[in-house]
């Protein structure tokens, strides 16, 4: 209660949730969002006012280290989940997933070392794992960088993990498996199937369908953070955030398609499919390191987690572009 932290991608889409959860217990929320002309401040935005209020924000860029330091001075915990996560994206841009995921994860870790910082969380995430070698995935599965997004966080786990046994730094590597749920972007599959339905269309441009996921409720995996950061057992180790069930995103599309409008179909769109040695088929995570470690369970059950974000988009369609595909 009270402890002063600091949450980087504080404005995007799991950042936002983990931010309004450590308000709501209590914590004194300092919240990076990314410096944009429009100063906007993403989902932050979208926050009661009376939330919204009781943080601190401070715009910047996670490039710049300066800005790191500034905003990292007198923060006892630092929540580092700024990244660029879209997959497509990283095929055609890496230099910046390399600038924003590695260099910008070295930026939090050396103002951690200079101010001593008590805890940091780095935000690792399953597709460091690649497809499946062996299920479930725990954490001593072979990574392998299937991406340039990937490689990219692979490349920042082992900055975090070098800075622990180098410099003794507090450090615990935060590995959340696909996490869904209000506020996330139609980049990722479940709300590029949801905002399709709720626009009318009958016809559910995907791609490929046989690659099975372990899917997070967003308000499960920011619990999960907030666990991990209370547990001096998880100082140093890599953890996974996962609920240990699957489910093939064919299957899913069904489910959703089901709830919203039976008739629609789903097409497979060329322009979607990952490039053949790029798609990750199956993952699958294992969660007894974090049940073992910490008091962390899943609370909410899949089809609760998509009956909320259905319900939630439905109000917010008017944020999606449903006539494209995101990439």
């Amino acid at each position: 209660m009270g402890k002063k932290v600091l949450v980087t991608g504080a404005d995007g889409f799991i950042g936002s949730h983990l931010t309004e959860m450590l308000v709501e217990q209590g914590y004194d929320v300092k919240a990076f969002a990314y410096y944009n002309s429009f100063n906007t401040w993403g989902w932050l935005d979208t926050l009661p006012k009376d939330k919204l209020d009781a943080i601190e924000v401070f715009t910047g860029d996670i490039r710049d280290p300066n800005g790191v330091r500034t905003a990292m001075k007198g923060m006892e915990q630092v929540f580092h989940l700024a990244a660029l996560i879209a997959i497509p994206f990283s095929y055609h841009s890496p230099d910046s997933y390399v600038d924003t995921n590695i260099k910008g994860t070295l930026n939090v870790l050396q103002a951690g070392r200079e101010l001593e910082t008590e805890r940091i969380m780095i935000t690792s995430t399953s597709e460091v794992y690649g497809t499946a070698q062996y299920v479930p995935i725990d954490e001593k599965h072979p990574y392998q960088g299937q991406s340039p997004y990937s490689a990219t966080k692979i490349g920042a786990d082992r900055l975090a993990e070098s800075f622990y046994r180098s410099f003794n730094m507090p450090i615990s590597i935060v590995r959340p498996f696909n996490t869904f749920g209000p506020r996330q972007s139609a980049r990722a599959v479940i709300p590029t199937i949801i905002s399709q339905l709720l626009a009318g269309k009958e016809e559910i441009k995907l791609g490929s369908l046989t690659p099975t996921r372990d899917f997070n409720y967003v308000k499960d995996t920011a619990a999960g953070f907030i666990a991990i950061s209370k547990s001096d057992k998880t100082i140093g180790e890599e953890i996974n955030i996962a609920t240990q069930q699957e489910i093939s995103i064919g299957d899913l599309a069904n489910e959703i398609i089901a709830q919203i409008n039976p008739k629609a179909k789903i097409v497979c769109e060329e322009e979607r499919l990952r490039p053949e040695k790029s798609e990750v088929n199956r993952l699958l995570g294992a969660n007894a390191k974090i049940r073992s470690l910490t008091d962390w369970s899943p609370k909410y059950t899949f089809a609760q987690g998509i009956e909320e974000t259905i319900n939630w988009m439905r109000d917010n369609l008017n944020a999606y572009k449903t006539d494209i595909y995101n990439v």
